[in-house]
């Protein structure tokens, strides 16, 4: 009989069983709901809804039904429907009707989602470790590349150069945010439901207050029905997970595109790519490109849960069983691309010269030239005429535009002078963007420096 089927007088349809079940996901939440129901029958015990020594053999069960589960030796029933169902039935069977006590005070609806905070606090914790991770990692390789020069890019064309260092110190800034938005995600998730009971509370004296701190919350939910029906928590984790898949995938698109025969800036070590069925010579970012691909799965976690919660009354309804498994699929995606992409950019190797070359090509210090100008007083639209019409002429040359002889220069322009040449060098263009966030060494060591100190503020 069901635990809760005392005011029904048929058994439930197999096919209802199976459909309704969700155990064969929540079963994860093992941990979770044994914990939380320690603290529950602890406190129980203390308002003297259990005696002393009930509450001591509850939580003994308990305690014994978790190792038991971990180390393999339990087997959930489908037809008991859910986690807390199962470990309610499985805590009877070995302590008796005492296991019957201990949902006293309480209800599914508050269970499970104290349970889902749980997990999800303890998920960002390790998504955090792991990000933080691949921070340091990128922070490195920047230090490593202060002078590393290579062509930026806009509309994927040649713009002005830059340097590596100052490329990966831009995902830097956008994993920081990332990282910045699961801290908030976590303190606002870190609130306890337990006592909101089904959507009402309870008429018993619970102490939720000392449960939400054994259980390391920061306070409780001031509104039962808010605390039983809130999945805002999870749906900020999902926006957070999507926003940080989409930086992986952007990233990941430019490993990709820098890898191939066409830019071969970077080689990707042979760990992290694989070969063909077919064609000998083949070597292929899958692990790139599936990062990129996985970025898909996470945006769907996130509109899946938006979409069942779009319409859905108070309190608690039954679509709310939907949250859980795209949460767990974006859980699950993200910190697998961080465990692979973290070791994936430490391996890579750089081809330093091939990317100065490039940097040197597609006239990226047009830009300077005319700045060049502008500093002898001619207008910058006359300046960004004059030097456009110059990168024609090159173009029809097949000549950059240091090679145009000063002679040349200044029949179009005098103020061209002979020091215009070392104004346009590729080192010089990006040394002397020496302002706050620009690529010149000494202003990305600076940035360095400064997003170690907010990596450092992040954590928690």
């Amino acid at each position: 009989m069901k635990l809760w089927g005392g005011r029904f007088e048929k058994d439930t349809d197999a096919l209802v069983e199976d459909f309704h079940s969700s155990i064969s996901f929540d079963q994860r939440l093992y941990k979770h709901d044994i914990r939380g129901s320690i603290a529950h029958a602890k406190m129980l015990g203390r308002i003297g809804i259990l005696t002393a020594e009930e509450a001591a053999k509850i939580v003994e069960g308990l305690e014994t039904l978790l190792t038991d589960i971990e180390e393999g030796r339990v087997q959930f029933e489908i037809g008991a429907e859910d986690i807390h169902m199962n470990i309610e039935k499985l805590l009877t069977e070995r302590i008796g009707d005492l296991g019957k006590k201990l949902h006293t005070g309480r209800s599914r609806n508050d269970q499970v989602a104290l349970d889902f905070r749980l997990f999800l606090r303890e998920e960002i914790d390790r998504i955090k470790d792991l990000l933080v991770k691949l921070i340091e990692t990128l922070m490195n390789l920047s230090a490593q590349h202060l002078r590393t020069w290579m062509p930026g890019y806009t509309h994927l064309q040649k713009a002005q150069p830059i340097t590596l260092a100052h490329h990966f110190m831009a995902y830097v800034q956008m994993f920081l945010r990332d990282l910045g938005r699961l801290r908030d995600a976590r303190q606002r998730l870190n609130i306890s439901p337990l006592g909101s009971g089904a959507l009402a509370g309870t008429t018993f004296p619970l102490q939720r207050e000392e449960v939400a701190q054994e259980l390391g919350f920061a306070g409780v939910t001031l509104n039962s029905l808010d605390g039983v029906s809130d999945r805002d928590f999870a749906l900020e984790f999902l926006s957070a997970a999507a926003i940080l898949m989409m930086h992986l995938s952007r990233l990941c698109e430019e490993l990709i595109i820098w890898s191939s025969g066409e830019f071969s800036f970077i080689i990707i070590d042979d760990a992290y790519a694989t070969g063909s069925s077919i064609m000998p010579q083949k070597k292929n970012p899958d692990v790139a490109e599936l990062v990129r691909g996985k970025t898909g799965r996470v945006y769907g976690d996130l509109i899946t849960l938006l979409t069942v919660m779009k319409g859905l009354p108070l309190a608690y309804n039954k679509d709310m069983q939907e949250d859980k498994e795209c949460v767990f699929d974006a859980v699950d995606t993200v910190q697998k691309c961080l465990l692979v992409m973290e070791p994936m950019l430490a391996t890579l190797k750089v081809n330093t010269k091939i990317m100065a070359e490039e940097a040197r090509k597609g006239f990226t210090n047009a830009t300077d030239l005319a700045d060049y100008l502008v500093k002898k007083n001619v207008p910058f639209r006359e300046a960004h005429a004059i030097v456009g019409r110059l990168v024609l002429e090159c173009t029809k040359r097949g000549c950059a535009l240091e090679d145009i002889p000063l002679a040349e220069l200044q029949e179009i322009s005098p103020v061209f002078a002979a020091d215009l040449y070392q104004e346009i060098s590729l080192e010089n263009c990006v040394e002397k963007r020496n302002i706050t966030g620009g690529p010149a060494p000494e202003a990305v060591e600076e940035a360095i420096r400064v997003s170690q100190k907010v990596l450092k503020s992040y954590l928690w």
